[in-house]
Formats: structure tokens, C-alpha cells, sequence
């Protein structure tokens, strides 16, 4: 199933790069599915880490992922996407919301794909600084600091991983201390 999982995203995500970079797109699935394989060996959890951007940013259905992976890789996929018709502000405040009362598997899915996130971005604010967030639809700092210092707060469950730490350590390193709102 991971094999599946592995090949249906690079398929989906087909020319696709990561936002300012000529990094392929499937590097963020794959490092996603990396992360959260040390949590779980568990394959659907996994799979889903690998196709959690599929609905999100491609033309996949929620269907789709069901009829090819199963209802449990479908819902956590689905848990884990983003409305795209609502803006950014709306979106964030939605995931800081669901991920709150979330299930274990979903916030180990949330904290694979918003590492994976931040040590991009940490890398590349080493080099540009501020001007790192002038590639993103919001270009305002500040508010990506509240978006994640609010992931943080919402995995707290997961504090006592190497990842959580490294994704605090991150969030310090581009945003500085914890912030509470935009």
C-alpha cells in the first residue's frame, strides 16, 4: 500500500515544486510519510502521510483516495486537508480548531506535514530572512507565527517526541518566542 500511496502522489503532484524552490513537490509527501513512519508502522497511517496533499492541491477526490486506498486512508487525508474556497486566515484558525480534539493519528499526520513545512522554510530563512514569506499567499510574518505556534500548542500530546522538539526549536529559530495571535 505505501508503494501505491508512493507512486499515486508522485502522479498527482507531477510538476509540481515547492513554493519559491525548483524542489519537486513529492519531497515534502515522501519526508511527511518519513516522519510519521517513526510514530507508526502502521501502513494506512502511512499511505496517508504520503497522499495528505493530494485533495488539497490536485484534482484527486476524496472518492478517489477511498475507491483506491479504502475508507480509513480517505478520512485521514480528508481530516487533514484544507478548504481552499475559504481564505488563509479562515483556513488556519480551522485547522488550530480541528487539530485541538483530534485524534492522535491525525495531530502525528499534522506534526509530519507542518515539520516537514518548517524545516523548508527555516532553511530558506537562513539564506533570505523575511523575505522567505513573500513566496507564500500570506506574506505577513506575524501571522505565520501564530499559524505555527498555534500547531504547537495543539500537539502538545506529542511533546515528548525528537520531532515536536525540532519542530519547536524551528518555529524559534524563524518566528522567536511563541506568539498568541496575528
Amino acid at each position: 500500500m505505501i508503494e501505491e500511496a508512493a507512486e499515486f502522489a508522485r502522479e498527482a503532484h507531477r510538476g509540481m515544486f515547492r513554493k519559491g524552490t525548483k524542489i519537486p513537490y513529492i519531497v515534502h509527501p515522501i519526508e511527511t510519510a518519513v516522519i510519521v513512519a517513526s510514530f507508526t508502522d502502521d501502513e494506512e497511517i502511512i499511505a496517508a502521510a504520503l497522499l495528505h496533499d493530494v485533495v488539497e492541491d490536485t484534482s484527486v477526490t476524496g472518492e478517489e483516495l477511498e475507491q483506491r486506498f479504502g475508507p480509513r486512508v480517505a478520512g485521514l487525508v480528508l481530516a487533514e486537508s484544507e478548504d481552499k474556497s475559504r481564505s488563509w486566515q479562515e483556513r488556519k484558525a480551522a485547522t488550530l480548531e480541528h487539530l485541538k480534539t483530534a485524534g492522535r493519528e491525525i495531530k502525528v499526520l499534522a506534526l509530519g506535514d507542518k515539520l516537514s513545512n518548517i524545516r523548508s522554510t527555516a532553511s530558506d530563512y537562513l539564506v533570505h530572512g523575511d523575505r522567505v514569506f513573500l513566496r507564500f499567499n500570506e506574506k505577513n510574518k506575524a501571522k505565520h507565527a501564530w499559524y505555527y505556534w498555534g500547531i504547537a500548542m495543539a500537539l502538545k500530546e506529542l511533546k515528548d517526541s525528537t520531532y515536536y522538539a525540532e519542530y519547536i526549536q524551528l518555529c524559534r529559530q524563524v518566528f522567536g518566542a511563541p506568539v498568541e495571535s496575528p
